[in-house]
């Protein structure tokens, strides 16, 4: 049975017309959960440390995060921006705990943006 072409043009259609109607501060504060949800998973915070632990992974994506924070926090409101700010925080301690040999105060992942955190 072949695939129509028809159903996947609707559907990008679709996702065109859904994606036009949701505002930018949605969109990056969305993307900004997955990278916080998928950090904390990272660095150990879920329910299975032991498995789920990858510290390298973890510093890709808070690193990622603090780039997205920094870059839209002018232009997203000071209570969407702070509250990015402080998750990102969190996660960016959570991993120096999680780190054997916790990196230099401002080497840390995302604080070439955000500064040191200690």
């Amino acid at each position: 049975m072949a695939v129509s072409n028809t159903f996947d043009q609707d559907d990008a259609a679709q996702a065109t017309r859904d994606i036009a109607d949701v505002a930018a501060i949605e969109v990056i504060t969305t993307a900004a959960v997955h990278l916080m949800s998928a950090a904390a998973v990272k660095c150990g915070l879920a329910d299975d440390p032991e498995s789920q632990l990858d510290l390298d992974e973890a510093r890709k994506l808070i690193t990622a995060l603090a780039g997205l924070v920094t870059a839209s926090a002018p232009d997203i409101s000071d209570m969407h921006a702070r509250s990015l700010r402080d998750g990102l925080r969190s996660l960016q301690l959570a991993f120096r705990e999680a780190s054997a040999i916790p990196d230099p105060i401002g080497q840390g992942p995302g604080e070439k943006y955000t500064g040191p955190v200690n």
